[in-house]
């Protein structure tokens, strides 16, 4: 069985490699970086969707679906635990649902793995280590340990959660990795940028706490606690339940003890992730205010301004309009385009003025 998911995972992953391997591009590493980065936040889209639609244990174990390599192999099984349980986690759309992310996420860790290779077999002509790829190689087996214990351990909310901070984390490594391949934009003010290092940190930290945050209201499925806005359930401040709502170890819809959460803790996970949202769009609007009055800048301060409108709407959305598919998922894209800008600008407020590492077109790679 594991052969045969690793041969579907292969399969999948061909298609983005071979149009690498025939592109015009002579820099085929920096190729290989930028797909696999698009296809990571196409993973974290898709991760989210499978979340949003209650199909995290479509399939109970892991890493096959009831020890077959599809759905289709475990048609039986699955039949006999929806007629058990007709509204339950298992069905075959949830099924399989829940094994193309699987599948996507072998193809992702298959590139990475090539990725890899590439950077071990062409290291000269890279000129530069090869071990960020190594680290990312081990960074997605982290995640995929994660992805399994997820399943193994009933959606439990701490490592939900955490699989999707790995998922932002390797967004993150990747496009940092891209940079490194990518030569500054004319005309970026350097100097102005690497001064706006501090703040662009603690924004970078601040938004992580907040897609944390938001990670764990979505695990939690805490987004309806708090009926409309900008009050929760009539209050500014509720009665909430931070002790339960915040123990770590805990299964999914129960407290530290076992015992049954209450709706008071749904209220303090889903109220504290509201108000830090005020805190991290007021620093982020500040901080695309200061990019906005560098003209060079002035793009990515309306990439910020752009990606926090989307934030804005799509989180009331969730609220008022009932938590709809559509909107969720958008949140959690728009968290993602979030750390890319955000990352980029981090990784170009790092460098010397004319140190930018030139992409060499004259040796294949």
């Amino acid at each position: 069985m594991i052969a045969q998911l690793l041969a579907i995972g292969l399969l999948i992953a061909l298609l983005p490699l071979s149009y690498v391997w025939v592109s015009g591009d002579r820099d085929k590493y920096r190729k290989l970086v930028w797909i696999t980065t698009f296809l990571v936040f196409d993973l974290i889209l898709f991760g989210s969707f499978t979340r949003l639609t209650d199909s995290g244990l479509g399939c109970p174990d892991w890493p096959g679906c009831y020890g077959t390599p599809t759905p289709i192999h475990a048609g039986e099984d699955i039949a006999a635990a929806e007629a058990a349980m007709p509204h339950g986690p298992v069905t075959e759309m949830k099924a399989w649902i829940e094994m193309l992310h699987r599948y996507f996420a072998m193809a992702v860790g298959a590139l990475i793995l090539a990725l890899t290779i590439l950077a071990w077999a062409k290291r000269r002509a890279l000129g530069h280590t090869p071990w960020a790829a190594t680290g990312l190689l081990a960074l997605v087996c982290i995640q995929g340990a994660f992805g399994a214990w997820t399943v193994t351990l009933k959606l439990m909310p701490l490592m939900v959660t955490l699989h999707l901070l790995l998922g932002m984390a390797l967004l993150a490594a990747l496009a940092w990795l891209a940079g490194e391949r990518t030569a500054s934009p004319a005309g970026v003010d350097l100097p102005t940028l690497r001064r706006l290092r501090p703040g662009l940190l603690l924004g970078f930290a601040l938004l992580i706490v907040q897609i944390a945050l938001g990670g764990w209201v979505s695990t939690n499925y805490a987004v309806l606690a708090c009926q409309g806005f900008p009050q929760c359930n009539g209050d500014w401040l509720p009665a909430m339940n931070f002790a339960d709502g915040f123990t770590l170890w805990r299964e999914l819809g129960h407290t530290g003890s076992g015992e049954l959460l209450d709706r008071e803790a749904l209220v303090a996970i889903h109220w504290l992730h509201r108000a830090f949202a005020i805190v991290v769009l007021a620093y982020l609007a500040w901080l695309a205010l200061r990019l906005q009055r560098l003209p060079s800048l002035r793009k990515f301060a309306h990439a910020l301004w752009f990606l926090l409108g989307l934030q804005l709407v799509t989180g009331l959305s969730n609220i008022v309009l009932g938590w709809p598919l559509v909107a969720a998922v958008a949140h959690n894209g728009g968290a993602a385009l979030l750390v890319l800008v955000l990352v980029w600008l981090l990784y170009r407020s790092r460098r010397e003025e004319g140190s930018w590492p030139m992409v060499t077109i004259g040796k294949p790679l």
